[in-house]
């Protein structure tokens, strides 16, 4: 079983090949294709996390669509003093599907 524990979007994600995930937006490559930087990689027994060994790993995903995350709303209040804000906020976000770990 490979496996790679990758960098994405600030946080760090667990994938194989077929594996699907949401991250930041992220502008994609030609053929809408992105590298992804691995922290670890599993191949079977073996576990790698020299970062001169990782330099040639390289973890490919595609593309799958652009989306939106949900709508979080702020609101901020102050008693007695008539101040009342109300934000929302929507996250930019990109849906990743795992194509190669070499």
């Amino acid at each position: 079983m490979v496996y790679a524990v990758v960098r994405a979007g600030g946080r760090q994600e667990k994938v194989e090949v077929g594996t699907v995930l949401v991250v930041d937006r992220v502008a994609a490559g030609d053929k809408g294709t992105v590298e992804l930087a691995p922290v670890m990689l599993v191949d079977g027994d073996k576990i790698t996390t020299e970062a001169s060994k990782l330099a040639k790993v390289k973890v490919t995903a595609e593309v799958v669509e652009d989306l939106r995350g949900p709508k979080i709303v702020i609101q901020k209040f102050k008693n007695k003093t008539g101040y009342k804000r109300r934000i929302g906020h929507r996250q930019e976000l990109t849906r990743l599907k795992v194509t190669g770990i070499k």
